[in-house]
C-alpha cells in the first residue's frame, strides 16, 4: 500500500517561486498513483481537502477515492494543472472529484469553499485540514515581515478555523477532522519561526476542538509529518537545503506523499480509529512527537 522506501538522502539543486507545482520537481513526488490499493475503509465518505492538488493533499486525494470517498479539493487557481492532474486520478478510481479554486486566506472564499464542497457532495464527513504555507529563504527573526505573517498564519491557522467553523455545520455523529500539523511543532527550525508556531497552535487546536465537539460522535486529530518531498519544498527552501533534504531523520531520507497518506486513511475512517480523537500522529521517518 505504500511505496518502496528510497535511500536518496536529498534531492538535486533546485528552486521554484510559490506557489510551487508538481510538474517542475526533479524527481517528481510519488502520491501513491501506483503504489496506493483500498479495502473499502472510506465507502461512501465524502470528504473535503484543502490543498488537495498536490503533495500530501494529492495523496491523501487518491488514497481516499481509492478507499471509496467522493473528495472536493481546494487549491490556488495558480495551481490548476495540478489540480486536475489530481482530478484525473480520483476519477480513475470511479469517485468524485469537486474542484474548489479559490484563496482561503479570504474568509469568505474559505467559508463558500466549505459550502460549495457540501453542495456538491451532497453532504460532508471528513475534512482534511492541509493547506499550509512556509517560507524558509530567511536569515533571522528580523527577516519576517508583517505581511509573511500574514500569509503564513492566514493560510495555516485563519483558514483552518474558519474552514472549520463552517464544515461542523455539515457534520454529523461519525465525522472526522484531520489537521496537518508538522515535526516543526516539535523542532523548530530557525529559518520556519513563523510556521513552526502555527503548528505548535494546529495541535493545540486539535486537542481543544476534539474535546468540544466528542459528545456529537465527531471526531478531531491530526498528523504531523516530517521532511516530505512536495513544491513546497524547492517553491520555498534554499537550493542547498534541497540538496541535504530529509538527510537528517533517522530513516537517513526524506519521506513522499504517498507514505503520509495511509495516516490520513486510518484517521477518517470508522472502521480503523473509531475511538481515535485529540491524537497527533506522527509520520516524521523516526523524528520525536512528544
Amino acid at each position: 500500500m505504500t511505496p518502496q522506501p528510497s535511500d536518496q538522502s536529498g534531492f538535486p539543486a533546485q528552486q521554484q517561486e510559490p506557489p510551487g507545482l508538481t510538474e517542475p520537481m526533479t524527481p517528481e513526488p510519488d502520491h501513491g498513483e501506483r503504489s496506493y490499493v483500498g479495502s473499502g475503509k472510506l465507502t461512501g465518505r465524502r470528504a473535503l481537502i484543502t490543498g488537495g492538488d498536490s503533495g500530501i493533499g494529492r495523496a491523501v486525494a487518491i488514497a481516499f477515492a481509492r478507499e471509496g470517498a467522493d473528495v472536493a479539493i481546494s487549491y490556488l487557481p495558480d495551481e490548476q494543472t495540478d489540480a486536475e492532474t489530481t482530478e484525473r486520478w480520483v476519477s480513475e478510481a470511479g469517485r468524485r472529484c469537486v474542484l474548489v479554486p479559490g484563496d482561503i486566506t479570504d474568509e469568505s472564499t474559505a467559508r463558500q469553499t466549505v459550502r460549495t464542497a457540501a453542495s456538491e457532495l451532497g453532504g460532508l464527513d471528513v475534512l482534511v485540514n492541509n493547506a499550509g504555507f512556509q517560507m524558509a529563504r530567511r536569515k533571522s527573526i528580523a527577516d519576517i515581515t508583517s505581511d509573511d505573517l500574514d500569509q503564513v498564519f492566514k493560510t495555516n491557522l485563519y483558514a483552518l478555523f474558519w474552514i472549520t467553523q463552517e464544515a461542523l455545520e455539515h457534520m454529523d455523529s461519525g465525522g472526522a477532522i484531520i489537521n496537518n500539523s508538522s515535526i516543526q511543532a516539535y523542532e523548530p527550525s530557525n529559518t520556519l519561526l513563523d510556521y513552526a508556531a502555527t503548528k505548535a497552535a494546529i495541535n493545540n487546536f486539535t486537542v481543544n476542538l476534539a474535546a468540544e465537539v466528542g459528545e456529537r460522535g465527531i471526531r478531531v486529530n491530526a498528523v504531523a509529518p516530517g521532511p516530505i518531498w512536495t513544491p513546497l519544498q524547492p517553491a520555498t527552501q534554499y537550493e542547498e537545503k534541497i540538496e541535504r533534504f530529509g538527510g537528517d531523520t533517522p530513516l537517513g531520507r526524506a519521506g513522499q506523499p504517498a507514505e503520509v497518506a495511509p495516516a490520513f486513511v486510518f484517521l477518517a475512517s470508522q472502521v480503523t480509529a473509531s475511538y481515535v480523537s485529540g491524537t497527533v500522529l506522527g509520520v516524521t521517518g523516526g523524528k520525536p512527537v512528544f
